[in-house]
């Protein structure tokens, strides 16, 4: 028998990064909010890798801190070790990655989430959602609590009708042999929502007494430190870290593993999920790339205050007498003690292009969807649906417009897009390749491009507004002054020049025009700045980054302007593309799925070709000469 337990404004079921974000949101935002985890201790669980950024995540995390998501802030007080990424590149693909103390990160974000005003946290599954009319009313739980909402953001990441597999092993079970939630599937499935069924998998942990790390090498964090978070200071986090340690897999271990591949529940046709291209386990790494002699593998701290190591680089799926023989051929590894075995896991998630880019349902006002649920992979990725996700119900239930971040405006603009766009037939992996606009979209300007959108929101404080448009002024200041300054070819500034490798001047030149060499940079040229005023190492970044790349940014811009253009050519919601003529059969078919906002996002989609694109500005053009 049901009852009514209570009323609130959102509900966000699941309590992983995803639903971290999004229950935070709307919280902030003053909607009352109540978040539904299947177990307490599955919040903000890290149940594969413990750590945060990387390669393009660093880019999510800092443009979740920006539009003041909690994600950087929780990193920043619970890391182990942090570096820089990439820096042997350009600035646009510089990328932080920090390791977490793993439950350190967890309890804190779960107490972040206890105190938050307007939130309330409970332990129970949901297994229906209550429609009417084609709009959200509530859920029920597996209790026959009947919660009515105005709002819902699923956020279930991989607990769908979960199972961990290896070897012959089969445990019916969520991440880390918590519960799995079984019921829901099937009513999504009755409301007429598309289901796909992904798999991803995570490494085995060791006991770090049974290692020998003299045969490894040490990998330690960066002396200077970068926070995630823009508002604290890299003094306020400093701390001493720990380090990692690298090793790799040899022939040996590639002969045990092309000996039981027939034992592996992937190779074995057990599992039908699709995993992630961009992130196999060992099997898949040994049989597509068989003529690697070895794989790297990274041995990472789970913690500060537990001994169990984890294997970075060996997920798998193999049976437990196979991993152990396999691991301990490894240097270092060969009297591993393992604590928990590597597993793969089953789950099921959505069609993505079933969504709006404000991440509500086509179909279903009010109901949102986030995270892992929505096909993507790792924890960055979802954490920045589920804040996308948290402001359009907060959103949607105050009457006013979703936020639709572009893919000018940043990463999460084209993880979004991607996903609604162009679907996902296998977990979707943020990687920089993505972003066409990658110079615009660094990870070290994020507060500049997506803050003052946070504030607008009200999820960033007015003491943090103010302080980034003090920053943008010194910016602005110093560009102005460092332009107007002319170096002289004086003996001193023909001396530095050589010592660097740099032409000497003939003339006086602008002190730009010598950060704009790539020798060359802002900081290396302070002896011949006299009047340089005292800057923070952040400001000092902005300016040379501004300066010695002005050409290029430029460029990009202009490609943003004509890029929206075509965003700004709004399609009617009620077109039918099956009545327009010279429209391909799959441009029709695939455009009445997607139903593109604009000509820029119908560009985007799989199947439509710049002829289709054409026969839709012509059908606009005639549209408007009708109503004329």
């Amino acid at each position: 028998m049901t009852y009514i337990a209570d009323t609130v404004d959102v509900v966000v079921v699941g309590g992983g990064h995803a639903g971290c974000e999004a229950a935070l949101a709307t919280a902030r935002m003053g909607m009352s909010t109540m978040l539904f985890a299947i177990s307490l201790d599955s919040i903000a669980m890290m149940p594969c890798n413990p750590s945060i950024g990387g390669s393009s995540k660093g880019h999510l995390v800092r443009e979740i801190d920006a539009l003041g998501g909690e994600m950087g802030k929780v990193i920043d007080k619970t890391y182990i070790q942090t570096k820089m990424l990439n820096t042997g590149k350009g600035p646009a693909v510089y990328s932080l990655r920090a390791q977490a103390d793993k439950i350190q990160y967890q309890s804190k974000m779960k107490h972040t989430l206890e105190k938050q005003k307007n939130l309330r946290i409970k332990q129970a599954e949901v297994t229906e959602l209550l429609i009417e009319d084609g709009k959200i009313i509530g859920v029920k739980t597996n209790s026959n609590a009947v919660y009515y909402c105005k709002a819902v953001v699923l956020c279930m990441g991989t607990y769908m009708k979960a199972r961990c597999l290896f070897g012959e092993t089969i445990i019916p079970s969520g991440p880390s042999n918590l519960m799995a939630a079984n019921a829901l599937s099937q009513n999504l499935l009755e409301n007429g929502i598309r289901l796909f069924r992904f798999k991803t998998g995570t490494p085995a942990r060791m006991n770090k007494n049974s290692l020998d790390f003299s045969k490894m090498k040490p990998q330690y964090g960066d002396e200077h430190i970068v926070p995630f978070s823009f508002e604290h200071t890299p003094e306020e986090i400093a701390r001493e870290q720990v380090p990692c340690y690298l090793t790799y897999t040899n022939e040996k271990t590639h002969e045990i593993i092309r000996n039981n591949l027939h034992r592996s529940p992937l190779y074995a046709g057990v599992i039908t999920g699709i995993g992630t291209r961009y992130c196999p386990s060992i099997e898949d790494k040994v049989v597509r790339f068989s003529d690697k002699e070895r794989h790297q593998l990274f041995v990472e701290p789970e913690g500060e205050n537990t001994d169990e190591v984890y294997i970075q680089g060996m997920s798998t799926s193999l049976p437990e007498d196979v991993q152990l023989e396999m691991y301990r051929t490894i240097p270092g590894l060969e009297h591993c003690e393992i604590t928990r075995n590597a597993y793969a896991i089953e789950y099921d998630c959505i069609d993505a292009t079933q969504l709006k880019l404000s991440l509500e349902f086509k179909t279903i006002r009010g109901l949102f969807s986030a995270g892992q649920f929505n096909g993507s992979s790792g924890y960055e990725e979802a954490a920045a649906q589920g804040l996308i996700g948290g402001i359009n119900a907060a959103q949607y239930v105050r009457g006013e417009e979703p936020l639709i971040l572009q893919r000018s405006d940043g990463y999460i603009g084209v993880l979004i897009d991607d996903l609604v766009t162009k679907g996902s037939k296998e977990p979707y992996r943020m990687m920089t390749s993505r972003a066409e606009y990658r110079l615009l979209l660094r990870q070290d300007n994020a507060d500049q491009r997506l803050t003052p959108i946070g504030y607008r929101l009200g999820l960033i404080p007015e003491e943090r507004y103010q302080k980034l448009l003090q920053k943008q002024e010194k910016i602005a200041e110093e560009i102005a002054r460092v332009n107007a300054v002319i170096i002289k070819p004086t003996p001193q500034v023909q001396e530095f020049l050589e010592s660097h490798n740099s032409t000497p001047i003939k003339s006086g030149v602008r002190l730009a025009e010598l950060i704009k060499r790539p020798e060359l940079n802002y900081d290396k040229l302070i002896s011949l700045d006299a009047e340089r005023p005292e800057l923070s190492a952040e400001i000092r970044e902005q300016v040379n980054i501004q300066i010695k790349y002005e050409g290029y940014i430029r460029q990009q811009l202009q490609q943003v302007e004509q890029f929206k253009k075509l965003e700004h050519k709004l399609l009617p919601e009620d077109i039918s593309y099956e009545d327009i003529q010279g429209l391909r059969l799959e441009a029709r078919q695939k455009l009445s799925a997607i139903r593109p906002v604009s000509i820029g996002h119908a560009s985007r989609i799989t199947g439509v070709s710049p002829a289709d694109i054409t026969v839709l500005l012509i059908y606009l053009e005639q549209q408007k000469g009708k109503k004329v």
